[in-house]
């Protein structure tokens, strides 16, 4: 009998809370603006319905740091890869809320999408903020940011555009250092680690973290 593959995943879909607001954005909301999974690739132009620098961010979690750059950079559009259905909800209802045209989201694993629905070249940037650092050694397997990835992530990129990776885990900032620096295609923007860019806002369990002497670090690569 032979065995299906199962790929390592960098998730676990849990079965979280979702209020009824979650729930009800989901349901009304999603159809507007979510992206379905598809093996064809995305034509940004299309899916905007205008021409703009489009960034891609991995993983949003609930989705405040998404919708707040979007709302300052509204000449660029923003497409959000995230799993979890509550994330999903709550960003659905700020894009409602804030009335924000420049943003989509697509419900399904990152690894996928970016291999299936992104076409090489297209990017001006890809933020991963905060992903699951997966600290026990026995799971660093499970980490996001795997040399593959990464080199399937820097060919996605325009010429000079940039990847960014924040992290409050110095262990996963170190891994995420060197894999990035072996990547033939990229290159540093500073000696190590940058400063947190300006369009980057703080969330409130990083400043939280700041106030008891966590660290918090930044890696920003750019396409040679």
């Amino acid at each position: 009998m032979t065995g299906t593959h199962r790929p390592i995943r960098s998730f676990v879909l849990r079965q979280g809370r979702i209020t009824r607001a979650q729930q009800r954005a989901c349901e009304k909301l999603l159809p507007v603006y979510g992206v379905p999974y598809t093996r064809s690739l995305l034509e940004f132009d299309a899916l905007f319905d205008h021409h703009a620098p489009t960034i891609v961010e991995i993983g949003f979690g609930m989705g405040e740091t998404t919708a707040e750059i979007a709302a300052h950079q509204p000449e660029r559009n923003f497409i959000g890869i995230e799993v979890h259905s509550p994330g999903v909800g709550s960003l659905l209802t700020q894009i409602a809320n804030r009335q924000l045209e420049n943003v989509r989201i697509v419900q399904h694993d990152a690894v996928e999408v970016v291999r299936d629905m992104i076409a090489p070249g297209s990017l001006r940037g890809i933020h991963v903020f905060f992903p699951d650092p997966w600290p026990k050694k026995r799971h660093h397997k499970r980490r996001l940011l795997q040399p593959d990835f990464v080199t399937e992530l820097a060919q996605r990129l325009a010429p000079r555009g940039y990847l960014h990776v924040a992290t409050d885990w110095q262990d996963y900032a170190e891994h995420i250092l060197d894999v990035l620096g072996r990547e033939t295609l990229l290159e540093n923007t500073a000696e190590r680690y940058a400063s947190r860019p300006a369009y980057r806002p703080q969330t409130k369990f990083e400043v939280r973290g700041l106030q008891l002497g966590h660290g918090v670090w930044d890696v920003i690569f750019r396409r040679r």
